[in-house]
């Protein structure tokens, strides 16, 4: 990695260049290439180097600027094949000096519906940068507080408490101003105490799999009341309303139901555990290892005392430490399994790095 006391930007972009700031990052665009130049920062709303493989810009950047940036990185859809193409140059400020990081390229990007703004981008590093270097440019912090484990001690004897707990701990308060949504049929109070927990915070209903608004909320045919559902509709969740703690079944076909290990009050924390540590903003996740390596990653995390979840082959156990979750799909027939680790602090993931593995996805 190559030290400089300046950067040259119209050098490596060319004129007539334009510069916008995005997320704290300054990026120059012109005829020849793009010139990124960020700060050594580890904040999840700035602009800044992410992980070992990846940069992330924070936007908006208006869509003219995101055109020609992104038509230098072969990404934009109206990009003519003969058209001159120019690299996409990172550095990052340390100090009075720039280490430069190479030229990147397009991952991908989000946008706006409603405007053609780009919200946020990702950039791809290759080769993947060493540890000292992400030291450098991202460097490492330590957490000042973290979700507490005292909801674990509920489990076993009063699982609305412990869900209550858990939920007030690993997300912000409520916003007070957001409208209660009555349910649309008399609920288990399991899942009445939920959606008063869901009220005014985000994600508590699902960002990969959903439970349904409670205004939402119909009964089928079968006279089960369908109450959540998978992202793509691929299955859902139904109960029985005679039930004071209903039987959970899972249906992937109009006439082929699982019934799920644990009642309603255990499949919610299940629920919100998955959630969260899809939610959280840093993860791990392994490819398949074999058991006694993945029984070493879980070693200072506790068990969540629930039966296995049914999603995906009644496999997944849940494992604890503050501010960290562990999803476990243990496939015991090839003595294998699959971890994945959702964090509210970066720091909590870094001990993983030195364990050997190759992680699909690695924040720490």
């Amino acid at each position: 990695m190559d030290v400089v006391a300046r950067v040259d930007v119209l050098a490596l972009a060319g004129t007539p260049a334009e510069t916008f700031t995005a997320g704290g990052a300054a990026v120059t665009v012109g005829p020849r290439g793009s010139v990124v130049i960020a700060d050594p920062v580890d904040q999840v709303g700035a602009s800044g180097v992410w992980s070992s493989e990846e940069f992330r810009l924070v936007g908006p950047v208006p869509g003219a600027l995101a055109e020609r940036f992104l038509r230098s990185a072969r990404a934009w859809p109206s990009l003519a094949p003969s058209a001159e193409l120019g690299s996409i140059h990172l550095f990052v400020r340390l100090g009075q000096a720039f280490l430069y990081l190479g030229t990147v390229h397009h991952s991908q990007s989000g946008w706006t519906g409603d405007v053609w703004t780009m919200e946020d981008c990702t950039l791809r590093v290759e080769p993947p940068l060493s540890r000292d270097v992400l030291d450098r440019v991202r460097p490492p912090g330590t957490p000042t507080t973290l979700p507490g484990l005292d909801w674990l001690d509920h489990v076993d004897d009063d699982r609305a408490t412990a869900l209550r707990l858990f939920i007030e701990g690993w997300y912000p308060p409520p916003d007070p101003d957001e409208e209660p949504d009555t349910p649309s049929v008399v609920v288990p109070e399991a899942l009445a105490a939920f959606y008063r927990l869901a009220r005014g915070r985000t994600g508590v209903l699902g960002v990969q799999n959903f439970i349904r608004p409670a205004g939402d909320l119909t009964i089928g045919a079968d006279g089960l009341l369908e109450f959540g559902h998978e992202n793509q509709g691929c299955f859902s969740w139904s109960l029985d309303l005679s039930q004071d703690d209903p039987t959970v079944w899972t249906s992937d076909a109009p006439d082929f139901r699982h019934v799920e290990r644990e009642p309603l009050s255990g499949f919610l924390l299940q629920f919100s555990l998955y959630e969260a540590m899809l939610n959280a903003p840093y993860h791990a996740w392994s490819r398949p290892v074999p058991t006694p390596i993945a029984s070493e990653l879980l070693g200072t995390l506790r068990r969540v005392p629930l039966k296995t979840w049914m999603w995906p082959m009644y496999q997944t156990s849940f494992y604890v430490a503050p501010g960290l979750i562990a999803c476990v799909d243990d496939d015991e027939e090839n003595e294998e399994c699959r971890v994945e680790f959702g964090a509210t602090h970066r720091s909590l993931l870094r001990p993983l790095a030195d364990q050997g593995i190759r992680w699909s996805v690695f924040d720490g």
